[in-house]
């Protein structure tokens, strides 16, 4: 019989897995502020400050993506006992094999992931120690982001800030070249001219936000022996929306407050928070 894979070992094993599947959802919010101004004659204004994380280049990744342990023989148990006896010579033999061959298995679909990864990225390859670079200049050059810069293990600081006509859908972040990404903030235009906001980046764990629970499956319960490991990246901010249009509907604790240019919806946005922030706001009759 094959020897168990350690804890650990299966719980890499499973992110390397499910790393390629949940590829459109390897972006995340980190630290941030971040506002919507919508008025009744269509003009918006959307800004972004703060941090994202990018964890295809995360230590999350990197451990996902690593090589599986040494070979280390498992105890042989007695047929009639069941208790743990020294292995003989050909039992150590047949484990080193059935080793090898999980091993040679593993390295292929790392292999097949990583090429899999590259193409989710567009065509910017995480292995590469210009993988960051290479994603920071894409978001460069695209209107609207006025700063992008690389922290390490992933993260970024950005400033974003885009104003312009709501004749359609908007989603924000949307990255050149991605097949998939998955959104922060979105607005979408209804024919009865109303808009509804929704942060679906900005759920909390609980709302079935499906890379979050996928990570924090694997990241707990933790290995005593391998520490506190790679960590998941903290969401902590402020999404607002000020508008003059008419708040038909709305998630905040506390409604729309009136303000001198309308009306405004705050949330405070965090692991702890009860779901992701939505309105629905009529601009037009």
């Amino acid at each position: 019989m094959a020897p168990p894979l350690p804890r650990r070992a299966a719980a890499l094993a499973l992110l390397c897995a499910m790393a390629v599947a949940l590829a459109g959802c390897l972006l995340t919010p980190g630290r941030f502020t971040a506002n919507l101004d919508l008025r009744r004659s269509g003009q918006f204004t959307l800004t972004y400050a703060g941090e994202i994380h990018l964890l295809a280049l995360s230590k999350l990744a990197e451990a996902g993506g690593s090589a599986g342990e040494d070979f280390i023989p498992q105890p042989c148990l007695d047929s009639e006992t069941g208790s743990s006896r020294e292995c003989r010579p050909a039992e150590i033999a047949d484990q080193r094999q059935e080793w090898k061959a999980r091993s040679e298995a593993a390295a292929e679909r790392r292999r097949k992931d990583a090429e899999q990864m590259k193409a989710f990225l567009g065509g910017i390859d995480p292995s590469s120690p210009q993988a960051a670079e290479d994603f920071a200049q894409r978001l460069r050059r695209q209107a609207g982001w006025r700063k992008v810069e690389y922290k390490g293990d992933g993260l970024f600081v950005v400033d974003f800030a885009l104003s312009g006509q709501l004749s359609h859908d908007l989603a924000f972040p949307t990255i050149e070249r991605f097949p998939m990404a998955n959104p922060f903030i979105q607005a979408s235009l209804r024919q009865d001219g109303t808009v509804r906001v929704d942060a679906p980046g900005f759920a909390p764990a609980s709302s079935g936000e499906p890379w979050r629970m996928m990570m924090g499956g694997i990241a707990g319960p933790r290995d005593p022996e391998a520490g506190e490991g790679p960590k998941l990246p903290v969401i902590e901010g402020t999404f607002t929306i000020t508008t003059d249009g008419e708040v038909l509907a709305n998630n905040t604790d506390e409604g729309p407050q009136a303000m001198t240019t309308g009306r405004q919806l705050t949330w405070p946005v965090s692991l702890r928070s009860p779901a992701p922030p939505m309105a629905l706001i009529r601009l037009r009759n």
